[in-house]
């Protein structure tokens, strides 16, 4: 089976086509029975045979669905546009891989919003007493940001080892 299809020519960063017909297996870039034109990408300059490529169609040739196009842009043949590629499946190792990112932020955003992070932590050792203190003193009242109706007072109490115990009470 005879087809239609391009075949790159030119340099590395500046690609040019011929528009050739051979048969459809065979190598574009070798043996072939006829050059019909050729197509600048960078232009989208297409210099083509109309009459040559008219008579290898009635001759039962095909086309690539990138020269279908490309031919009826340049209206040497009469039909409708045909979808030249379509796009790839996703694969699925990176769509778990981003599920389990949504699923990290979501978690470490419901852990910033909830009231029982401790700031002693982020403090320097020779701070963190200090900190301790002032909360074993005052409780801190802040707004739950799920139910903006409700309070929670945290109370920091020390023990025997020098460590923080944060309990939550509902007031």
């Amino acid at each position: 089976m005879l087809a239609i299809k391009l075949a790159k020519t030119g340099k590395t960063n500046k690609r040019m086509f011929r528009l050739i017909i051979s048969e459809k297996s065979r190598d574009p870039y070798g043996r072939v029975l006829e050059i019909l034109g050729s197509y600048n990408p960078h232009s989208k300059e297409l210099q083509a045979k109309g009459e040559r490529v008219k008579y290898w169609l009635s001759q039962g040739a095909q086309m690539t669905k990138t020269v279908n196009n490309l031919l009826l842009e340049n209206k040497i043949i009469e039909g409708e546009k045909v979808v030249a590629s379509k796009p790839g499946k996703k694969n699925k190792k990176k769509l778990e891989q981003i599920k389990t990112k949504e699923g990290k932020k979501a978690t470490a955003d419901n852990q910033k919003s909830s009231p029982s992070e401790k700031k002693a932590d982020q403090v320097s050792d020779s701070s963190e007493e200090k900190v301790e203190t002032e909360k074993a003193t005052t409780p801190e009242i802040t707004e739950d940001k799920d139910n903006n109706k409700e309070k929670v007072a945290e109370v920091v109490t020390p023990q025997k080892d020098d460590s923080a115990e944060t309990s939550t009470e509902k007031a």
